[in-house]
């Protein structure tokens, strides 16, 4: 196996840190990976996507990592981290330019998109991805590549997405003191379509929906492009929290009761099927109807796909979504998930699994759970394979958008 095809994602999430190794393999318009590794850590050191306990953070990035290299038998090269949260902000910015020869050149092209680029993001803030939704040559639009055509006046619609420089930073620092390096950072959302999304749904509108622990994210995909993104603060743990509160019950037996008990849509459960209770030192045993743990579920996922719609019909898409909507994340991964949404979303739902383009150890990542660290590893693939690699200089490049070869593909 040679090294330079080596890759590796990392999710750095709110209730687990996950670590993918795999090797890059295809070619750059269709890449694929190999995984060769997992490794999955508990953690706390993350809430909504920034740093909250580096020491925490370093320790799970440091358990995930090591655990994934010692199944993959390799040392993990530099790690592509995904990121997300409230603090990520999004904008569409127009960009105007002349152009001077005969035919647009990559020049003419780079120029116009300089131009939608030179915009104020505000204090502490990095641009992290720039990706064109369309062009426009002497006012004809719907153009993916002006690049050789005839034209007097050249435009373009550009999707930034820009990210707090403080929270890079406290990623960065946290993955290098655990030991290891950073290739770069991307949005969650970006990576995860590489590993779920059919080119069907990305072309005829989709949400995709990432159900985590201490956020909800959805993304909107349109015509090939990613048109939206939102991060929502509720999310798993606050399916925990109720539990806690209606069963009376500590925050880790909660957990455990979430996933070996729970059910999102109510009517799966049988009426007369109860689970028992941890004792508390006040009480013995306890016994609980199962369907009121898929009650307290239910209501707060409810509440929490009732924001993901609300969202929607705000920002006009909601009925321009014919791919229907794509779970992913570990509350995708409850029973009745896809039964539930459908009801709250009413449109067609489907989970998540990172399967595309995926071989190797399959079965250790086919799970909704998994979506961000595959596609991440795909997403370094995809990079490595159009010929950026992870040098030092590219790793000094962090603060850096991902540049020519995102346009490529999004």
């Amino acid at each position: 196996m040679k090294r330079e095809r080596l890759v590796a994602g990392l999710d750095l999430g709110s209730t687990k840190t996950c670590a993918v190794i795999a090797e890059a393999v295809g070619d750059a318009r269709a890449p694929g990976v190999r995984v060769l590794g997992l490794g999955v850590a508990k953690t706390s050191g993350i809430r909504r996507g920034m740093v909250r306990d580096i020491e925490e953070t370093m320790r799970g990035v440091s358990e995930a990592v090591r655990d994934a290299q010692r199944m993959a038998g390799v040392e993990a090269p530099a790690l592509c981290c995904g990121i997300t949260g409230e603090h990520v902000r999004t904008r569409n910015e127009a960009g105007l330019a002349s152009v001077t020869g005969d035919e647009i050149t990559r020049a003419d092209v780079e120029r116009v998109e300089d131009v939608a680029k030179a915009v104020s993001l505000g204090p502490d803030r990095e641009l992290l991805h720039f990706i064109p939704q369309e062009y426009r040559v002497d006012g004809q639009g719907g153009i993916n590549d002006p690049a050789g055509m005839t034209g007097l006046r050249l435009e373009v619609d550009m999707y930034l997405v820009s990210i707090q420089s403080t929270a890079v930073q406290n990623v960065r620092r946290a993955v290098e003191r655990a030991g290891f390096r950073v290739a770069g950072l991307v949005l969650e959302p970006l990576a995860t379509s590489l590993a779920v999304l059919t080119e069907e749904e990305r072309e005829l509108g989709c949400v995709l929906v990432e159900l985590g622990g201490g956020s909800t994210n959805l993304a909107v995909f349109q015509d090939g492009k990613i048109r939206r993104f939102a991060s929502l603060r509720f999310a798993g743990a606050h399916v925990t929290n109720d539990i806690v509160q209606g069963l009376s019950v500590t925050q880790a037996d909660a957990e455990r009761l979430k996933e070996r008990f729970g059910v999102a849509f109510t009517p799966l459960v049988d009426p007369d099927e109860t689970i028992e209770l941890p004792a508390t030192p006040g009480q013995g045993p306890r016994r609980a109807k199962r369907e009121l743990l898929a009650h307290i579920i239910q209501e707060r996922l409810d509440e929490i796909l009732g924001l993901v719609q609300q969202d929607l019909e705000d920002t006009g898409f909601m009925s321009r979504l014919p791919a229907g909507a794509i779970l992913t994340g570990g509350g995708a991964q409850l029973a009745g998930m896809q039964e539930l949404a459908r009801e709250a979303l009413a449109m067609p739902v489907r989970l998540g699994i990172p399967n595309r383009g995926v071989t190797g150890l399959v079965d250790s990542v086919s799970a909704p759970r998994y979506a961000v660290p595959v596609g991440l590893a795909l997403w370094a693939a995809r990079q490595r394979l159009a010929g950026v690699g992870d040098s030092a200089a590219s790793v000094e490049k962090l603060l850096g958008p991902v540049r020519r070869w995102l346009q490529d593909f999004f």
